[in-house]
């Protein structure tokens, strides 16, 4: 059964949610050739000590090592931060967290660009977060879940591009992850209809390429089988009466 939340924790998530987007445009300022994946969460972890009534939701969940996930350039999601691998110029730069506090989750993701990179690199990471906005668009009173996944999956495939179908994204609130589940794929009208009150986790993953997935040996980390790149956004969306209400915004 889906999640329904009151206003005054979707209102507290809204407070967790300006932390985390605020992480995500402090790295914007340091991002560079030459940091490794686990500076960037060296990095987050010193940003979350401002902030101990909150932590990270990743880190344990399903025995994931880390406190956030970075993934680049092939890889899609849950890309393990580590010392040996270094980032490069022309790289997509995917980053993906999420907080918990006062038994509330939230969660967002964002793809950078590092350095100078082709323009189809260029129009990936541009499609994918403008599917992300159209997809937020269908967030409201008597949608469905296939309605966002309509409207992500028509964006994404008009420009060229394929959607990663092996990962959705999901209901939010007092789980990381609950029902409905909300693929970036599917049929207009069908699927779970959205009520007031429930909260979202939107997140487009796209690639360059066929769309399909392999797992690497970490047991985490999701790259495209045909090493195309891909990139990730996320935010998550409250569903209100007057429309989507953008929490990690």
């Amino acid at each position: 059964m889906e999640s329904i939340l009151s206003y005054e924790e979707i209102a507290q998530m809204r407070e967790f949610g300006k932390v985390a987007r605020s992480f995500l445009w402090k790295i914007k300022k340091i991002l560079r050739a030459g940091l490794t994946t686990k500076d960037i969460e060296i990095f987050f972890d010193r940003y979350l000590d401002k902030y101990p009534h909150l932590k990270s939701a990743f880190r344990g969940y399903n025995s994931y090592p880390a406190s956030i996930c970075v993934s680049v350039n092939e890889e899609i999601i849950h890309g393990i931060p580590s010392a040996k691998k270094t980032i490069a110029n022309g790289c997509v730069l995917s980053i993906d967290l999420g907080l918990e506090g006062k038994g509330l989750f939230v969660d967002c993701a964002y793809s950078y660009i590092v350095g100078r990179v082709s323009e189809l690199t260029k129009k990936l990471v541009k499609i994918g977060l403008r599917s992300l906005k159209e997809g937020i668009k269908r967030a409201r009173v008597g949608s469905t879940v296939g309605d966002i996944g309509f409207a992500i999956q028509r964006y994404v495939e008009a420009n060229g591009f394929s959607i990663i179908k092996t990962f959705v994204g999901h209901g939010i609130g007092r789980a990381l992850h609950c029902e409905p589940e909300v693929p970036n794929f599917g049929t207009k009208g069908q699927g779970q209809v959205l009520k007031e009150g429930m909260v979202l986790a939107i997140e487009p993953m796209i690639s360059s390429g066929t769309g399909e997935v392999d797992i690497l040996d970490d047991g985490w980390t999701a790259k495209t089988k045909d090493n195309s790149l891909s990139c990730h956004f996320e935010h998550t969306v409250a569903i209100t009466k007057k429309g989507p209400w953008i929490l990690t915004k």
